[in-house]
């Protein structure tokens, strides 16, 4: 009996101790994520998540596998058999924190221009020595300016493109290609029907739904897969509770 209960134990042991290929889903808040590096760095091979997040490769207990996404933080895992849930590996990935364009904010005095050029010069010398206050310095270097002083052509271009600024009308976003071109493109039928569970007759319909909303212009001219799928996700909802409102 004893040795029976100790070849149970080498066999289930065995089975982990050596290559086999692991299946798995790389997700992020239960929805499938396409295109993710799936690299085992213990035997330096590498596979790519399929368009529902599945994927397969070689691996065994110790062997340490690395994700890798473009819009998502890199994960670590190294394989051990309490990971497995239904003989399958579901990986949890985090989105990476979205990078924000550095944006300059100046408090700018108003200036009234007109022809008492006294009153325009104690204005812009005024302006000029409140901003010169208000620049922190630093002891023991030197700045590379004048105390107190005045550069009226530096001010004076900086007025002139500020009231330049507020004469140029907005542009407008005009993408170049249709946002159900633009969705086709990025995304295959399986997305619309796995992942937003939409039927086949409902895809045609449901881009035009979102297409009619002012925001899918701003998603086509943005050009990210990350802030797509969002629009897409959020649209899918309304869409699906319009649709229930009708039935």
């Amino acid at each position: 009996m004893k040795v029976k209960l100790l070849s149970v134990l080498i066999l289930f042991t065995s089975q982990f101790s050596f290559s086999q290929t692991i299946k798995g889903k790389v997700v992020f808040n239960n929805y499938a994520i396409p295109s993710v590096e799936v690299i085992n760095a213990t035997t330096k091979t590498l596979t790519v998540s399929d368009s529902n997040g599945e994927f397969s490769i070689n691996a065994k207990t110790s062997d340490i596998l690395v994700f890798v996404s473009k819009e998502h933080q890199v994960k670590k895992i190294t394989i051990s058999p309490t990971l497995f849930t239904k003989n399958q590996l579901v990986v949890e990935l985090i989105l990476k924190a979205e990078e924000l364009n550095e944006v300059l904010i100046t408090n700018i005095p108003s200036i009234k221009l007109g022809t008492d050029l006294k009153w325009e010069q104690s204005k812009l010398q005024q302006y000029a020595l409140e901003k010169k206050a208000n620049t922190p310095k630093v002891l023991g270097v030197n700045m590379g300016g004048i105390d107190n002083g005045i550069n009226f052509m530096q001010i004076g271009g900086l007025l002139a493109k500020l009231f330049q600024k507020e004469k140029e009308p907005k542009k407008k976003i005009v993408p170049t290609i249709s946002f159900k071109d633009f969705v086709k493109k990025n995304c295959n039928e399986d997305y619309f029907i796995k992942t937003l569970q939409l039927k086949p007759d409902q895809i045609e319909l449901f881009l035009q739904f979102c297409e009619a909303d002012p925001k899918s212009k701003i998603v086509v001219a943005n050009n990210n897969t990350l802030s797509t799928m969002d629009f897409l996700f959020i649209k899918n909802e309304e869409f699906k509770k319009l649709a229930a409102t009708k039935k």
